[in-house]
């Protein structure tokens, strides 16, 4: 008797986690078409009102879905992509966006007639092939060839809303990855473009006036601007993160005094302690000092009276770039200086003043090991935007020092993937064969979104695509996002970095299989009990304001 009951309620689960699986995939589906408008060179802004209240005019995929606030959960997984693919590899952000939409939108045909697990596991084995598919096209290069990586940078921030600049970005991300680039050994290269390239935004002047600075530039100036020196030529640099002032006492000390003679005594004591820690510093014979924390009004006094120029409560990360740019040693204590501590890399020490506020330079640097990009620009807003496509330009930059690989854009690369597992899906077998079909299918999604954001017949467009990858004529035909038409993307030069291209697949497919195989959302956030509802056993808290609102008793 209880047979039939138990399939009634297996077949209602059932159904329950096929509706959330149709659920999770029009939330998927939604964010991408967020963004899909946002692809390639002929690509659309959008105008965002972030949570101060200002405004962010961008086509950056990352930094559209990070002012999004969404509800449903797998929205926000979906947004969590594009962060992931921004601080991977910097660059393909729409494009990791519309292909994991796409992957979850050719499973819904075939959600509820083959299970998830199948899906997942044609969809792994498709990643596999698409990735071998990449290794075969890709085309090794020289990342020393200036050139060549000109090129590929350009093509790559193309589609930005700098493209319209021509070279400038690309000159500026190349200079600054190529500075700080350092060697690890079997030669390979790293580059740290978070910690060791800072970008300065400087409102006013033109956009041409941007440059790399061979060494560092802070927004501070000398603590006493008259007696202190503003230009210095090779200075000698000490640096370091303690205060040059009185300490003072732990928490709440007490001094008694019992004569009046006692407090010129302390007093004196304390003047005794900074002159000997000015002192301990002046033995070297520096010309500047920067620290990280305070500097007191009679140290300032000592050390201009020696010349010194000094500035104080530097940001760590600042004074790091300065020790890698001038070839110094940040030291805790003054007493532990030595002379291989003092930076003697910088070529020149000056204060500058750039509209209202004054800016150090330490510049001219023998081998700078960190830099600043300077961007000068009409206004906030656009020096915002030049500042996103910058750091993907430098992301790209870094990719090829990396893996100095290329592989075709324009969608070339997806329409020969796609063509290739269409033509190995004829050899699976079984029930995997569909989602494996499907999930050729989905790599479709890139060019075709080119062709409509160009504004080109797209029926007409993709056919064409697709006759010329069935037949494996050339796997360097894609379509030229400026104009829409079929050209080969070897003579436009239109490339992208394969690690930029291997991440976004990866990620795609894999975010994908994760949102399949949801059947079920709970929600772990506690309901409000409804006014009039038997009361909890749990001992109620109280807060500031019931006790605000307690009548106080008269003694």
């Amino acid at each position: 008797m209880h047979a039939p009951v138990l399939v009634l309620q297996d077949s209602l689960k059932r159904e329950s986690g096929a509706k959330v699986r149709y659920a999770v995939i029009q939330a998927a589906k939604a964010v991408a078409d967020v963004v899909r408008t946002t692809l390639g060179p002929r690509s659309m802004l959008k105008m965002l009102l972030d949570a101060q209240g200002g405004i962010v005019v961008t086509n950056d995929g990352n930094a559209i879905l990070r002012e999004l606030d969404l509800a449903h959960p797998a929205a926000k997984s979906m947004i969590e992509l594009s962060r992931t693919q921004d601080q991977e590899v910097g660059d393909g952000t729409t494009s990791v966006i519309i292909l994991a939409g796409e992957m979850l939108h050719v499973a819904d045909a075939f959600i509820d007639k083959i299970h998830p697990t199948v899906i997942c596991r044609a969809y792994t084995k498709a990643l596999e092939d698409a990735i071998a598919v990449l290794d075969k096209i890709a085309m090794p290069i020289d990342a020393q060839d200036r050139g060549i990586m000109l090129g590929l940078v350009k093509s790559c921030i193309g589609t930005k809303f700098t493209g319209q600049f021509g070279d400038l970005i690309a000159d500026l991300a190349i200079d600054a990855t190529a500075t700080v680039g350092v060697e690890i050994g079997q030669g390979l290269r790293d580059v740290d473009i978070k910690n060791y390239i800072k970008v300065e935004k400087v409102p006013g002047g033109q956009l041409e006036d941007s440059r790399v600075l061979k060494g560092v530039m802070i927004n501070k100036d000398v603590v006493a601007p008259g007696k202190m020196r503003r230009k210095i030529v090779n200075p000698r640099i000490i640096l370091l993160d303690c205060p040059l002032e009185y300490k003072k006492g732990e928490n709440q000390t007490n001094a008694e005094l019992l004569k009046e003679e006692d407090w010129n005594l302390l007093l004196k004591m304390e003047e005794e302690y900074i002159e000997e820690m000015c002192m301990q510093i002046l033995k070297f014979k520096p010309d500047v000092v920067i620290t990280e924390k305070g500097l007191s009004d009679l140290a300032c006094h000592y050390l201009s009276k020696h010349g010194v120029s000094a500035i104080r409560r530097l940001r760590k990360t600042d004074n790091n770039r300065i020790a890698k740019a001038c070839d110094a040693v940040i030291v805790n204590r003054p007493d532990e200086l030595q002379e291989s501590d003092v930076g003697t890399g910088a070529g020149l020490f000056e204060v500058k003043k750039i509209g209202d506020e004054y800016f150090a330079y330490i510049v001219d640097c023998k081998d700078p090991k960190a830099c600043t990009v300077l961007l000068r620009g009409a206004s906030k807003d656009l020096l915002n935007e030049v500042e996103r496509n910058l750091q993907d330009a430098m992301s790209v930059a870094r990719n090829i020092i990396k893996n100095p690989k290329l592989v075709p854009g324009g969608g070339a690369t997806e329409l020969t993937v796609s063509a290739a597992l269409k033509q190995k899906s004829s050899s699976i077998e079984g029930i995997e064969k569909w989602p494996y079909e499907a999930a050729a299918i989905a790599f479709e999604a890139i060019p075709r979104t080119l062709a409509q954001n160009c504004g080109v017949n797209v029926i007409r467009t993709m056919t064409a695509l697709q006759g010329k990858h069935a037949n494996g004529e050339n796997a360097w035909i894609g379509i030229d996002g400026n104009t829409g038409s079929i050209t080969d993307m070897k003579e436009r030069k239109i490339w992208d970095a394969y690690n930029v291209k291997a991440q976004a697949f990866k990620t795609a497919i894999e975010a994908a299989c994760m949102l399949l195989r949801i059947d079920d959302i709970v929600s772990g956030i506690k309901k409000k009990q409804a006014p009039g509802g038997s009361g909890s056993s749990k001992p109620k808290i109280e807060t500031e304001a019931d006790a605000d609102n307690e009548q106080i008793l008269p003694d």
